[in-house]
């Protein structure tokens, strides 16, 4: 949930500076394409850092997800989908009955939920100023 909330919320947050090229590049490849934005503005990790916080817990306290699959699997967060895929392996590895209330819970976490608390996150830094335009620019 961490590593998703980071992936997506930069790539969210930083999608008018971007595009879809920044968009898929930290989506599904890395935020830490963000890692020189971040030394010259730490508070451009404020956004997805506390989207992160609210993420995780729903995700293990709601959703019950776990990574039971390969442990190449875990801390990968959007990349490639493979941590995704990773869960999805989990669940058929343990034998577990895959409802739709884990793939609902799956999606918010990796994807609806990082962009949606991120982008409202860093709009509230960007009217104090504390994020400003060119700050999110790979």
């Amino acid at each position: 949930a961490g590593c998703c909330a980071q992936m997506v919320g930069f790539a969210v947050m930083s999608y008018k500076e971007n595009g879809v090229g920044g968009l898929v590049s930290q989506g599904l490849g890395t935020s830490m394409l963000q890692m020189p934005n971040i030394l010259r503005n730490p508070r451009t990790w404020i956004p997805p850092t506390l989207a992160a916080a609210i993420t995780g817990p729903i995700a293990t306290c709601l959703f019950h997800l776990e990574m039971n699959g390969p442990a190449v699997s875990s801390g990968m967060g959007t990349c490639g989908l493979v941590g995704q895929i990773g869960v999805y392996t989990g669940w058929i590895e343990s034998g577990k009955a895959v409802t739709a209330f884990d793939w609902i819970g799956l999606v918010l976490i990796c994807f609806v939920l990082p962009a949606v608390l991120s982008t409202i996150f860093c709009e509230v830094l960007r009217k104090n100023g504390w994020i400003k335009e060119g700050d999110l620019k790979l």
